[in-house]
């Protein structure tokens, strides 16, 4: 029997609720924001990935599908939003546009990790990205609206964690002092932690296995080491969080798994035991256009998959409003009235009214109980006699109660 590929799941009708609920708070904070939706395709150049994401990552390293097209071109399906977006502003020469450029996304994301709770191989996405401006409010913006967003989603376990990376001039010193920390425990690391101390040194602090977790506590601080500028944008994001009344908590362990970043780097975290560890996340990235042979261009982003919040949403046992459905059912009985119902229902939907007709030649019985089965608030009921009288019979399915009205007032009765 076909299934699913592992790692990717259906979407099914009594799930889709989520989905929209999700999309439509989106959809609603970003225009509060200004920020505009764009879609980019779902593959690219893995060129683009392995030069914006960086070849130490591990999404560049163990995760990314890619291959040959029948062209000979290196093609690689969308691993994360972030690249993307900027590639598209470089393209379209978005730098001429009044800056900074705010653009969000709700796309599909392809990863070759080990399926589990909220994370699969194909994954769903929530992004944004404020392209054009290095002022920490833009920081403090993002941050904000990523908050927000979850606060209109009904999610009150939640904390908000931030911290500075530094920036290229003043993180090789700190690096420099990390890597010289760990050189004391290099034999106790696991293989994948030996590897990163010199290709990906920040992602030590990030390992999630036990053995290396043991070290993070007490490594040096990246707070510690930031030049003046990078200290003073840090302290004017706290200050700008502060008069948001933001409840973040600075963590130096904090540093997000793709190399962009610089600066500011902040997630957001369920606090219900057993839970992933980040809801969503971003940071600011003022190399990655230029690295993507752009105009040097700052930037910052935030990023959330829906798979996550939504495994958040039923823990915290948050219903949400149901997907709207036809809440009438039309049952026929004879063939004249059958060719009505037919003109009838078309009519109903044309004036915006959901319906469901019946089909096959079931007794008005059966019709009302599949109209029972399927929730229906009315039945409209029409036989011969209804077709020669210009009426049809109309059931409230809760109420228990039918009323016998005109066909040209149905619409006005079920729409009043």
């Amino acid at each position: 029997m076909y299934q699913a590929p592992r790692g990717t799941a259906d979407i099914l009708p009594q799930e889709q609720a989520y989905w929209r609920y999700i999309e439509e708070k989106a959809s609603a904070i970003c225009s509060l924001y200004g920020y505009e939706r764009i879609d980019t395709p779902t593959f690219e150049s893995t060129r683009l990935f392995a030069r914006g994401i960086g070849d130490g990552t591990d999404i560049v390293q163990k995760e990314m599908y890619s291959f040959k097209d029948k062209g000979d071109n290196d093609i690689t399906l969308r691993p994360e939003g972030t690249a993307s977006v900027c590639r598209a502003y470089i393209e379209h020469g978005m730098a001429n546009l009044p800056q900074p450029v705010k653009l969000f996304y709700l796309t599909s994301i392809y990863r070759y990790e080990r399926p589990q709770a909220g994370r699969l191989r194909e994954f769903h996405q929530f992004g944004y990205e404020a392209i054009g401006d290095a002022d920490p409010v833009i920081d403090a913006e993002v941050i904000e609206m990523a908050w927000r967003f979850y606060q209109a989603l009904g999610l009150k376990k939640i904390s908000l964690i931030i911290n500075s990376i530094g920036c290229s001039d003043c993180r090789p010193n700190y690096l420099d002092n990390l890597r010289k920390y760990y050189d004391k425990y290099v034999e106790q690391l696991c293989k994948d932690c030996r590897t990163r101390k010199e290709r990906n040194t920040l992602r030590l602090l990030d390992c999630k296995q036990l053995t290396c977790q043991k070290f993070v506590d007490n490594a040096p601080k990246s707070e510690h080491f930031l030049c003046a500028a990078c200290a003073g944008h840090f302290n004017l994001l706290k200050k700008y969080l502060d008069r948001m009344e933001l409840p973040y908590t600075v963590d130096h362990k904090l540093v997000r798994g793709l190399d962009y970043y610089t600066r500011t780097v902040f997630e957001i975290q369920p606090e219900i035991e057993g839970s992933q560890n980040t809801l969503g996340g971003g940071g600011r990235y003022d190399n990655l256009i230029a690295e993507l042979e752009g105009k040097p261009t700052p930037a910052t982003g935030f990023a959330a998959g829906t798979e996550r919040i939504i495994l958040n949403l039923k823990r915290e046992g948050i219903e949400v409003p149901p997907v709207k459905k036809p809440s009438v059912f039309l049952a026929s009985m004879g063939e004249n009235a059958r060719e009505a119902a037919i003109k009838l229902a078309s009519d109903l939907r044309q004036a915006g009214i959901g319906v469901i007709q019946s089909t096959g030649a079931k007794s008005l019985k059966a019709q009302l109980r599949q109209a029972n089965n399927l929730d229906m608030q009315f039945a409209i009921i029409i036989g011969d006699e209804e077709v020669a009288a210009g009426t049809v019979v109309l059931k409230d399915m809760k109420g228990n109660r039918q009323e016998t009205l005109p066909t040209d007032s149905l619409a006005d009765r079920l729409t009043g």
